[in-house]
């Protein structure tokens, strides 16, 4: 009996220490492939975080307003482009469209041609086209560019210098908006591979597809020359069209809008924090004794010239000498030099109660232009008041 009782102890000692060194091994088994899994997830996200660091501003924003894809190459449609431009978030969607190749074609069949083009284009085309990352860059550098710049950029694309631009000089010039994008990484074999895929966020495939730009420039055949009038024409109507929107969401139907609205549409790209914001809106609502309001033309030759901006301060230091403030004549005097036309009185007159510091009738030139040089490159900014701000942006131009 006692030796049974020895046999069965050192049996349940036995079961006792098999349990134990199995459940140890499946402890260090289990914590291991976890660890790994742990690790590999670690990797993981740190890959996603350095993708998403390489990308740049304009990659980002894209690629979030983008709303449609055609052979996994991201597209924005026109109406993507123009809220990406006056909008802080894009439109809700549960997932991008996948274009099939009829969408493709039926996109032909309503993209206008350039003679019957029109400042309101992109609305009327909403979804019924496409716009790639290359041409995103360029459109974006058309909504910065003086009446002036509109030349040096036709003959840009005007490789050959005969007064014309056909479908592969734009092709090429268009390209080189895109092409930093990821070339500093790329050996020359790469470059040129007719498979290239460029990334992995379907910013920029290797495949043959006429967007809505190529299609309204060049024809359906993609045989037509683009010449310096229709260039101008677009260039000109997609200016128009942006700033159309922008004064049509303050005005509400009216002819003008308000001072105060007038000032909202300029500061609200800024990087203000709230209380420098209320300032300039409250200086502006102490001094207008009687609204008289501000014109679509007004607002549009202001916009103009903003696009002059760096004529501007070039002027001004030229003038000034030692950073002194304006008055009005020589602030007016300095616009029709930079743009060739006048601004009224009345538009001075409201630039001037919204950034007189003191109320002397003299303007402090270099805030106002760093102030309008935020408005100038919106659509990347963040304030309270619209767009996204980001640094990077900002020294990439």
């Amino acid at each position: 009996r006692n030796f049974n009782t020895g046999r069965f102890a050192r049996s349940d000692s036995l079961k006792l220490m098999s349990a134990v060194s199995g459940g140890l091994l499946t402890y260090v088994y289990l914590n291991r492939n976890i660890s790994g899994g742990v690790h590999a997830l670690n990797i993981k996200k740190a890959k996603d975080e350095e993708k998403a660091v390489k990308l740049t501003a304009r990659e980002r924003r894209f690629i979030k307003f983008a709303s449609v894809e055609f052979d996994g190459q991201l597209y924005m449609t026109p109406q993507d482009f123009l809220d990406s431009v006056v909008e802080q978030e894009p439109r809700p969607r549960l997932k991008r469209k996948v274009l099939t190749l009829n969408d493709i074609h039926k996109i032909k069949d309503v993209t206008p041609p350039l003679k019957k083009g029109g400042p309101n284009m992109f609305r009327s085309l909403r979804d019924k086209g496409i716009i790639s990352y290359t041409e995103y860059l360029f459109l974006l550098s058309i909504l910065t560019k003086p009446q002036s710049g509109f030349r040096i950029a036709f003959n840009m694309f005007d490789t050959d210098g005969n007064q014309r631009v056909d479908k592969s000089e734009f092709l090429v010039i268009r390209d080189i908006f895109g092409g930093s994008l990821r070339d500093h990484d790329m050996d020359e074999n790469t470059r040129q591979a007719d498979d290239y895929i460029d990334d992995e966020e379907g910013l920029q495939r290797k495949h043959k597809v006429d967007t809505t730009l190529q299609i309204h420039f060049f024809g359906k055949k993609g045989n037509q020359d683009l010449h310096y009038e229709g260039f101008y024409k677009f260039m000109d109507n997609l200016q128009t069209e942006v700033l159309e929107l922008e004064f049509n969401e303050f005005s509400k139907g009216n002819p003008a809008i308000t001072e105060v609205d007038f000032a909202k549409i300029l500061l609200r790209y800024t990087y203000l924090d709230t209380d420098e914001y209320d300032m300039y809106l409250d200086r502006l609502l102490d001094r207008v004794k009687a609204e008289k309001g501000v014109t679509f033309s007004e607002f549009r030759d202001f916009c103009q010239f903003l696009n002059n901006l760096e004529d501007f301060a070039i002027a001004m230091r030229m003038y000034t000498l030692a950073d002194r403030a304006i008055s009005k004549d020589e602030f007016s005097r300095a616009v029709k030099i930079c743009t060739g036309y006048s601004l009224t009185s009345h538009l001075i007159d409201t630039v001037f109660a919204i950034f007189d510091e003191d109320g002397d009738g003299l303007l402090s030139y270099k805030e106002f232009i760093a102030i309008m040089k935020d408005r100038l490159h919106r659509g990347f900014k963040v304030s309270p008041y619209g767009i996204e701000y980001n640094e990077e942006l900002l020294d990439e131009d």
